[in-house]
């Protein structure tokens, strides 16, 4: 069915997969708030609400960047700029994707429905940002910042300002990754005039800037740790989070660029896994 496979490029298109980057630290939010494990009903509705916002976002993304996708040689055989699939499928998948998000806040709590299209404008918003400001990769990292305040409020039905610490850590750390990411767009970003660090400030400095936003995401997380009387388990996570960035910091200079690949990226993802199972672990030998 044509539906069907429009769907499966879809999919493919926004990469759903990677909605493996925000969740673990959602989940951080969820077991930091229930103190252990949360219950099955949260972490179902949790995960429901995480993977539709992004696919949501996502999809915005691409039909928003249509036009620029079309003319980056990086980009432009995505499904969008080829042809491959039509905006107003990608439109209706971004509104029932978007209600889908919406249903699953309204099963959390009234907090978390009331603050749901809060949300869904933030993910929204920063497919402009590109448009106005250097400061882009930072309104990225805000989008999947949010998660895990997001998931302290599915939970508790209320905001700690702690938890506030691991959306700054994720909000740097996405930032961080995202400067790295986009040096490969340097040359088209400074032909078409979109806004990012590279293009005001060059690659080289680049690299330094996404050193300190990765630096920042590290003192971030140790100030969490301590906030919410973790011990040695969530330590350790920190250190392999340190670990893990410091070697990918090795792999880029502004020679070479050649390893900011797929499996580059899927290295941030697990990341995020890491850290959040030493966090697991340390919540469930207190409990």
């Amino acid at each position: 069915m044509a539906v069907l496979r429009n769907l499966g490029v879809t999919l493919e298109m926004i990469k759903w997969e990677h909605s493996v980057f925000a969740l673990p630290f959602a989940l951080c939010g969820a077991m930091l708030a229930a103190g252990g494990w949360p219950s099955p009903h949260h972490l179902l509705w949790i995960v429901a609400a995480m993977i539709s916002a992004r696919s949501a976002a996502m999809a915005f993304n691409r039909l928003a960047d249509i036009s620029w996708d079309a003319a980056n040689p990086r980009t432009r055989s995505r499904a969008l700029p080829s042809g491959t699939l039509s905006a107003g499928f990608v439109k209706v998948f971004i509104v029932v994707s978007s209600l889908t998000f919406i249903v699953a806040a309204s099963q959390l709590n009234h907090l978390a429905l009331l603050l749901s299209p809060v949300a869904l404008a933030i993910l929204f918003f920063y497919s402009y940002t590109k448009r106005f400001t250097r400061w882009s990769h930072l309104a990225l990292g805000l989008a999947l910042g949010i998660a895990p305040a997001a998931a302290w409020i599915a939970v508790r039905g209320a905001l700690d300002p702690r938890i506030l610490l691991l959306t700054g850590a994720v909000t740097f750390w996405v930032g961080g990754f995202d400067v790295l990411y986009s040096c490969q767009d340097y040359d088209y970003d400074c032909e078409a005039g979109l806004h990012s660090i590279p293009r005001f400030w060059g690659i080289e400095r680049s690299l330094w800037i996404a050193r300190l936003f990765h630096t920042l995401m590290l003192i971030l997380l140790v100030a969490l740790i301590r906030a919410f009387g973790l011990g040695k388990l969530a330590d350790l996570g920190v250190i392999a989070v340190a670990l893990l960035l410091g070697w990918e910091h090795s792999l880029v200079n502004s020679r070479d660029l050649s390893k900011l690949n797929a499996a580059f990226f899927t290295m941030n993802g697990v990341i995020s896994i890491i850290f959040a199972c030493f966090v697991a672990a340390d919540l469930l030998v207190r409990s």
